[in-house]
């Protein structure tokens, strides 16, 4: 399916949010998660299922100052 993921168009055959995470190589990283402008908690990303044209924003945490 066809996904948007950080502005950049993908094809896909995740169903949920974790395992798109996983395919993308975000594995266990510390990452905040939205699709379609909500925010999605870590907890939730097992359960959260996308669909064909979501949105989804992938944000590391950065340091600096």
């Amino acid at each position: 399916m066809k996904l948007q993921l950080n502005g950049a168009s993908i094809d896909s055959q995740v169903t949920t949010l974790a395992d798109l995470l996983i395919a993308e190589g975000f594995g266990d990283a510390k990452v905040a998660t939205a699709v379609n402008g909500t925010f999605v908690p870590a907890l939730a990303r097992w359960d959260h299922a996308l669909t064909r044209g979501d949105a989804i924003e992938v944000l590391a945490p950065m340091q600096g100052g």
